[in-house]
């Protein structure tokens, strides 16, 4: 299923919703949208904006839902995302809550057609509208450098990449960055080996989900000897409000290359 498909299924606009967001960037998104009031319901990982999810309440995490705390909170629209929310839970979540609104965006233009959905189901769209021109503005600025394979680490013990089959993949692909096919996975686990090290121009570790440091910088440019870079987990895979500092945050990495 593609993210247009979803924007298929209409929901009925929504001034005085009640909305649970299971989504960290798309919690984001609605208080970006002036949308953090009609918020009774986040996850754990909603970590932004700080001062607005503050006193939201917590609902667990992406994958461990509190489903009764959730029945409490008596939210009349639910917020999921195909990759981070598991379908036997939203299943169950959907036998209470009115409105499902799912999302899948896979590609930096998904964030349009993101922002115009919340901004459409939740009555936001001028500042919705706003957003897309802004967006659309920055997008039309970049432009792809020196070509690059590199290899985007989001874990370790076991070591796991992305394929090119991801967000992030085609963030960096804007930047003429691609990344090397390691398995038939979305997320694939890989050992390092000197054939794989041959094959890519340089490694980039994601500050999330893995809490990569400068320490594990030095360690594997050591190990491999090819350029290591620590690069802003959030700025690459947050899709959404988060998505207009991802655009820009790409340029930077293009312009230092």
């Amino acid at each position: 299923m593609t993210f247009t498909d979803i924007l298929g299924q209409h929901h009925a606009a929504a001034p005085s919703a009640r909305i649970v967001s299971l989504v960290p960037s798309i919690t984001e998104l609605l208080c970006d949208l002036g949308l953090a009031p009609q918020l009774v319901g986040r996850t754990g990982f909603c970590i932004h904006p700080a001062d607005e999810v503050r006193d939201i309440p917590k609902v667990g995490g992406t994958k461990d839902v509190n489903i009764e705390k959730i029945r409490k909170l008596a939210p009349t629209h639910l917020v999921v995302n195909i990759d981070e929310n598991e379908k036997p839970t939203v299943d169950k979540l959907a036998e209470f809550v009115p409105n499902i609104v799912v999302t899948h965006p896979i590609e930096p233009r998904d964030n349009l057609a993101l922002v115009q959905l919340m901004g459409g189901v939740f009555c936001a769209q001028e500042r919705a509208d706003a957003w897309c021109r802004e967006f659309e503005s920055e997008l039309a600025q970049v432009h792809a450098g020196r070509p690059q394979r590199v290899l985007y680490c989001i874990w370790k013990d076991p070591w796991m990449t992305v394929s090119r089959d991801t967000y992030i993949a085609r963030m960096l692909a804007l930047i003429g960055w691609s990344i090397p096919e390691i398995g038939d996975a979305r997320y694939p686990s890989f050992q390092w080996s000197d054939a794989l090290v041959r094959d890519v121009d340089r490694v980039l570790l994601s500050s999330e989900p893995y809490r990569f440091t400068e320490e594990h910088v030095d360690a594997l440019e050591r190990q491999i000897g090819k350029p290591v870079q620590l690069v802003d987990g959030e700025m690459m895979s947050w899709y959404g409000s988060r998505a207009l500092q991802g655009i820009r945050y790409l340029k930077g990495l293009a312009a230092a290359d």
